[in-house]
């Protein structure tokens, strides 16, 4: 999101984050986020899992890990001082008129949606009247406008409204958010990361939306205990004294925050071999997945894991460090059944590539090099 690493010692002016190199397991989570970060055109990820297991903490921690990003200070969409496809179209017609734009540096977003938000509060909201009296377009940025080059959360997206995720899910999609009322119409840029969470308890999403999550992440409770008092005491440490916790994490923090702006940059280098291609797309089929969302997906999340551990080029493991998290969520399954866990992906896989089973995922134990 910046190709410049900050000075992560402006913490100290913020409110306290627990640090994300500080986080204790869901190793799967973790992965699905900063790949998302690395290539935000995965199309996002939705992690089901039980209560109490630090979904919104770890969301919170990769944005505020994040390095601050240049934005154009008088415009309230975050629009890109030089890219294009970045930029509001004001912002774009200034800079084709040679404007000069003023610069701001800006901590990237993470914006939390409420449950009981409104369309007009997500999308933002146009003043007919104003309009019509004045002849300007007077418009009210909604949330979606705040996110912009950001982080957009939505916990528990399973019971949000269907027609508000449709909204979500299609300007992630399009890196757009369009207002139209009375014959006016008003759009902007509204490219985030997407994140959705929820437990699988309280209803799952229809089909047709789990397809447009680029990723799906399942957590679960640790049962260890040596673990869970590892966290335990963790967060007690953090909450009696946030700043000296936060400088015991500073190095592994800085170390990570430049690992993910040079994947970043190293991603455009990044090159699949054909043959994977070929074989993605058999499992896949295998798979019986419907459309190709899946295949681009898995393209693109092992490219992005490729870039993240400074590599150039693709290989078969991968693409099995991700095939699971991109295609649980697109199999056909019966009605009474969840999501499954992974276990027939990883079949498929195993014999596309010719591999000899494995009792568990590779991605279980992927750390950050």
């Amino acid at each position: 999101m910046s190709s410049t690493v900050s000075d992560l010692s402006s913490m100290s002016t913020r409110r306290a984050v627990f640090p994300f190199t500080a986080i204790v397991g869901q190793e799967e989570m973790k992965l699905a986020l900063m790949l998302n970060v690395i290539d935000p055109k995965i199309g996002g990820v939705m992690i089901m899992g039980d209560r109490g297991t630090g979904k919104s903490t770890t969301i919170r921690a990769l944005a505020d890990l994040l390095p601050e990003i240049d934005v154009v200070a008088d415009d309230p969409y975050n629009s890109s001082p030089t890219d294009p496809e970045l930029m509001s179209d004001d912002v774009r017609d200034r800079a084709r008129n040679g404007e000069s734009l003023p610069i701001a540096k800006r901590h990237v977003q993470m914006v939390d949606l409420p449950l009981g938000a409104t369309e007009d509060r997500v999308c933002g909201t146009i003043d007919i009247e104003k309009a019509l009296s004045e002849g300007v377009k007077a418009f009210e940025p909604g949330l979606l406008a705040k996110a912009n080059r950001g982080i957009l959360y939505v916990d528990e997206v399973n019971l949000l409204d269907d027609h508000l995720v449709d909204v979500l899910l299609d300007s992630a999609a399009s890196g757009w958010n369009t207002v139209e009322r009375e014959g006016i119409s008003i759009r902007h840029p509204a490219r985030f990361v997407l994140v959705g969470s929820g437990n699988p308890e309280e209803g799952e999403l229809r089909p047709q939306l789990l397809d447009r999550f680029g990723m799906h992440a399942e957590i679960r409770t640790v049962k260890e205990p040596e673990l869970r008092v590892q966290i335990v005491e963790q967060r007690t440490e953090f909450d009696q004294n946030p700043q000296a916790f936060l400088d015991q994490c500073r190095t592994e923090q800085e170390a990570l925050q430049r690992q993910l702006v040079e994947a970043q940059t190293r991603l455009k280098s990044v090159v699949v071999d054909r043959e994977l291609k070929v074989k993605i797309s058999e499992v896949c089929s295998q798979a019986d997945v419907d459309g190709l969302r899946g295949d681009i997906v898995i393209n693109r999340a092992a490219k992005a894991l490729t870039a993240l551990e400074g590599r150039s080029e693709v290989t078969v493991d991968d693409i099995r460090r991700v095939v699971v998290l991109c295609l649980r969520h697109r199999l056909r399954k019966d009605p009474l059944e969840s999501i499954d866990s992974g276990y027939k992906v990883e079949k498929i896989f195993n014999s596309v590539f010719g591999l000899a089973p494995q009792e568990e995922m590779v991605q279980n134990g992927v750390g950050v090099r």
